[in-house]
């Protein structure tokens, strides 16, 4: 092991000089081969959402692995206080200081997320997304129903579900191009804006079946969940299987409004790669909105970006 010498001239000839300054993370970025800016930001909120008062001097993907058809990135992520491996699909974080080993650290994620989709089938709140205040809402049903044991309580876990019902089709309206002439229907008319929805977002004959199963599906929760509202024969089963047919909509409509998104931009415009990404920025106004990215030439779509498509 070579000796810490403070400068070249106080080493003996052919032993090697260590810096005892390495080099600040602000800095890192300077040396960065290959940028993903998108994602870069993505990875940086998230981490500063979850670990409090902590603020990002530096990430880098590490690599990407490509486990049971599903690939996950791992970030190495610097802060003013600590260091953390990020891990995505589902995005999770993890301290280096608790979590040393790389390896492990992947082996544990995969295997803490097979375990979570298996127990719920949940879409995760952690990743930003225009869903939040469905996946609130019915995250607190899920709480209610936890500690409910009164026919009442077991019916103020539907009014709960109701409430991300309408939620949920709030969200796909404000995300979703509705030409003009089409009739709008009242904010809490769940049945008709389900059929203006899935008709602009599920179109073409090609997806006839689609659109009617989304049809169909939404309809008969919607159903369920008013009944438990108000029927005296509420249990816990009931609410547990309208909790699971709520879940399992909203996960239906987040990846139909994410695919209508990305089928529309199928190759970067300027590279004709087809390495387009889908990305939710928290700051595009209103309220937050989704935007395409480009894997290879770091093309966007983002509105803050240049007429060239840069940031």
């Amino acid at each position: 092991m070579a000796a810490e010498y403070e400068n070249s001239d106080d080493r003996p000839e052919g032993e090697s000089l260590i810096h005892e300054h390495p080099v600040p993370p602000g800095e890192l970025d300077r040396y960065a081969v290959e940028r993903d800016p998108h994602s870069e930001m993505e990875i940086a909120r998230y981490v500063e959402i979850e670990a409090q008062d902590e603020t990002v001097q530096h990430l880098e993907r590490i690599k990407r692995e490509i486990v049971l058809g599903e690939a996950h990135d791992i970030w190495d992520v610097i802060t003013d206080k600590a260091r953390w491996w990020v891990i995505t699909n589902s995005t999770n974080l993890y301290s280096q200081k608790h979590f040393p080993s790389l390896d492990y650290t992947l082996s544990f994620h995969i295997g803490l997320m097979a375990r979570l989709k298996s127990r719920s089938g949940r879409v995760s709140a952690d990743d930003p997304s225009a869903f939040d205040e469905v996946l609130r809402r019915g995250e607190q049903a899920s709480d209610r129903h936890d500690s409910a044991l009164e026919v009442e309580e077991y019916q103020a876990v539907g009014m709960l579900l109701r409430e991300s019902l309408i939620s949920l089709v709030g969200a796909l309206r404000r995300h979703t191009e509705i030409p003009k002439e089409i009739e709008r229907p009242q904010d809490s008319n769940f049945n008709d804006w389900t059929e203006v929805l899935m008709n602009q977002l599920c179109v073409g004959g090609a997806n006839k079946e689609l659109r009617q199963h989304l049809k169909n599906t939404a309809k008969a929760t919607w159903q369920l969940v008013n009944w438990l509202t108000h029927t005296r024969s509420a249990n816990k089963t009931a609410s547990s299987i309208a909790i699971n047919a709520c879940q399992t909509l909203t996960s239906h409509f987040i990846q139909i409004l994410e695919r209508s998104r990305t089928d529309k931009r199928k190759e970067c415009p300027l590279c004709n790669s087809r390495d387009v990404r889908t990305h939710y920025d928290l700051l595009i106004p209103p309220d937050g909105d989704y935007y395409v990215s480009c894997g290879v030439c770091d093309w966007t779509n983002h509105p803050g970006a240049d007429p060239d498509g840069h940031v």
